[in-house]
C-alpha cells in the first residue's frame, strides 16, 4: 500500500481518486490546493471538486499565499498547508525547452508572415450557448483587423465544435485546430502575442511565457493573475472582448505592462518542493485529518 496518493487540480477524477485513497486509509496530497471562486456553479463541477478534495487531503500544496489563506479560512491546519508554486509552471518550462514536435513546427511554419498570433481556447460548460456565441462574434471581428492570425484549439465536445466550426470554419484569418497535445500547445503559446481563454491552467501558463491573458469568464479561481496584472477578466460579451484585445494589440505600453509583470504562480521548482515535503512527512500522515 502506498504511503501517499497525490492528486492534482480539480477534475472529477481528482475527487474520485482522493475519495478512494481516503477510504482506504491512504494519505492524500492535493497539488494546486486552495483555488476558489466561491461560486459552486462557476466553474462547474470544478469548484465542488476542489473544495471536497481539499477537505479530504492530509497535505495541501498551494500555488500562492492567496490559495493558502483560503484553506486556512476553511479551518485547515496551517502545518498542513505549504506554498510551493504550481507544477504547471514546472511542466511548461520543461516542454518549451524541448524542440517543437513536427506537428507544432508545421503549425508555426503555416502562420502568415507579419501577423501576430492570437491563441484561443474556449470550452467551459458555463460558456455553452449564448456565451460561446459572444466569443465567436468577437473572434470574427478581431480577424477583420488583418494583422493577426487567430488559432483556436477547438474542444471536441459537440456543444463547442459544432457552433465554432459552423461560424468560423471559413473565416479568413482564423485557423481552427483540433485539441492539441501539450508540447504543441506550449510552443504555440510561446509564439503567441495574446491568448483568449476560459481555461484555468492557461491563466498560469501564459504569464509564465510573458503572454497577456484575456479570461473569457465572469469569475476566476486565480485572482492572483488579475491582481498581478498578467491577466484581465473580460467575460464573454463580444464588445468587451474586442475592446480589451484591440487595446493590447494597439497600445504597446498597455501590452508591455501585462507582458512584463511577474507571474505569481511559481518559478518552475514546485515539484522539487513537493517531493521534499513528502519525504519529510514520510508515511506518518497516513489516515490523517486536517485537524
Amino acid at each position: 500500500q502506498p504511503d501517499w496518493v497525490l492528486v492534482q487540480g480539480d477534475t472529477t477524477t481528482v475527487l474520485g481518486a482522493g475519495l478512494a485513497a481516503a477510504y482506504a486509509g491512504i494519505a492524500v496530497g492535493h497539488v494546486e490546493a486552495g483555488l476558489r471562486t466561491y461560486d459552486r456553479a462557476n466553474p462547474f463541477p470544478e469548484e465542488l471538486n476542489r473544495v471536497l478534495a481539499d477537505h479530504l487531503s492530509a497535505l495541501h500544496f498551494a500555488p500562492t499565499e492567496l490559495a493558502r489563506n483560503a484553506l486556512l479560512r476553511e479551518g485547515i491546519a496551517p502545518a498542513r498547508v505549504h506554498v510551493t508554486g504550481n507544477t504547471v509552471i514546472d511542466a511548461l518550462q520543461f516542454i518549451t525547452a524541448r524542440p517543437p514536435s513536427a506537428t507544432a513546427q508545421a503549425m508555426l511554419d503555416a502562420l502568415p508572415a507579419g501577423r501576430r498570433l492570437v491563441l484561443v481556447t474556449a470550452h467551459r460548460r458555463e460558456n455553452f450557448g449564448a456565451p460561446l456565441q459572444g466569443i465567436i462574434g468577437a473572434l470574427r471581428a478581431l480577424a477583420q483587423r488583418g494583422d493577426v492570425q487567430i488559432v483556436y484549439a477547438v474542444h471536441p465536445n459537440p456543444s463547442v465544435s459544432g457552433p465554432v466550426q459552423a461560424a468560423l470554419g471559413a473565416v479568413p484569418g482564423i485557423t481552427l485546430a483540433p485539441a492539441l497535445d501539450y508540447l504543441t500547445f506550449g510552443h504555440l503559446l510561446r509564439r503567441a502575442a495574446l491568448i483568449l481563454t476560459d481555461s484555468g491552467g492557461v491563466q498560469e501558463e501564459a504569464p509564465g511565457l510573458g503572454v497577456p491573458v484575456l479570461v473569457l469568464r465572469s469569475v476566476t479561481e486565480r485572482p492572483e493573475a488579475v491582481q498581478a496584472g498578467v491577466a484581465l477578466l473580460v467575460g464573454t460579451e463580444s464588445a468587451a472582448i474586442i475592446s480589451a484585445a484591440n487595446r493590447l494589440l494597439d497600445d504597446s505600453a498597455a501590452y508591455n505592462k501585462m507582458a512584463t509583470a511577474t507571474n505569481p504562480f511559481g518559478d518552475g521548482h514546485a515539484g522539487e518542493r513537493i517531493v521534499a515535503l513528502l519525504l519529510a512527512a514520510g508515511g506518518s500522515a497516513a489516515g490523517a485529518t486536517n485537524a
